[in-house]
């Protein structure tokens, strides 16, 4: 079971973190879906495909659960984004493709829209290559109705699709340079890596600052980020830290005892960034190690 566990937990857990939005979410579904199989392969009628059981009830699990997430996000306060996923920046070319058109921020923001099922049938057959028939039984439809639900939802995804950076190699340029225009505080040089409509958008959940809403414009942009960054010299031996997130550029924010402070992510297109999303949600962090309490120590810097 060891062995299966490892081949099929990548695409189960891929199915339930795009579906859900949430990495702890998705880790939750995923467990509870490894028991159910664990289950069935122990009793008198085990499933011919294993991993074809594992995908229906993760994705099942995953519609249930949204269902129940999308009246939580009702009352969130603030904007809502997705949990942060860190993924390795040395992937091949093809499947950073992959990871940067389907995993996304901005992409994960856009399925908001659909329903369950219409998530469900769209990623199923436009990202993970399912047969309509059986993304059909997986969601309980007729296969027209399947085909109708991927559909919709195409038409949607379309619509609000976001665009990126086509050469790798410019974008993390891009992103070294706004790195480095942020720690320095240089306006103009990071007024002139910015879209003219560039957005900047903030996840605080009502734990902690953040934008009540998104902020539009190169020159409100770039203010609210050298104001955060002077915030965040007030906070002793805080750094950036480079990474990648979910497929794009972006870094982590620590503070002197190594503990996160947000994570941001670029999204960039045609040489500009276009969008700026920071998480500093702690529940939303917490799956990457050690949260600090910002508050807390920019209470106690500014009484010291």
């Amino acid at each position: 079971m060891t062995d299966l566990y490892e081949e099929l937990r990548p695409r189960a857990f891929a199915i339930a973190y795009r579906m859900l939005g949430s990495v702890s979410e998705a880790e939750d579904v995923v467990q509870e879906a490894f028991l159910r199989l664990h289950r069935v392969m122990d009793g008198d009628a085990p499933p011919a495909s294993p991993g074809a059981f594992l995908s229906t009830v993760v994705t099942r699990l995953a519609i249930d659960e949204l269902r129940s997430a999308r009246r939580r996000r009702e009352s969130y306060v603030g904007e809502w984004l997705p949990e942060p996923l860190l993924t390795s920046d040395e992937e091949d070319p093809a499947r950073h493709a992959e990871i940067a058109d389907s995993l996304s921020l901005a992409f994960l923001v856009v399925l908001e829209s659909l329903s369950p099922e219409q998530r469900a049938a769209f990623l199923l057959h436009d990202v993970f290559d399912y047969p309509y028939d059986q993304i059909a039984e997986i969601v309980g439809k007729s296969e027209a109705n399947a085909r109708q639900l991927a559909a919709r939802a195409r038409g949607h995804v379309s619509a609000g699709r976001p665009r990126y950076e086509a050469s790798r190699e410019q974008r993390d340029e891009l992103a070294r340079r706004f790195f480095a225009a942020v720690e320095e505080g240089e306006l103009a040089p990071l007024e002139a890596l910015l879209a003219e409509d560039v957005e900047l958008h903030g996840d605080g959940g009502g734990k902690v600052p953040a934008l009540a809403r998104a902020i539009h414009g190169r020159a409100r942009v770039s203010r609210t980020l050298l104001a955060w960054a002077k915030a965040g010299l007030r906070i002793a031996g805080a750094t950036l830290e480079p990474v990648e997130v979910n497929g794009q550029p972006g870094f982590v924010g620590r503070a002197g005892d190594g503990g996160i402070i947000n994570v941001m992510v670029l999204s960039i297109a045609d040489g500009r960034i276009q969008a700026i999303n920071s998480i500093v949600n702690p529940e939303k962090l917490a799956h990457l190690g050690p949260v600090t309490d910002v508050g807390t120590l920019l209470r106690a810097r500014n009484t010291s």
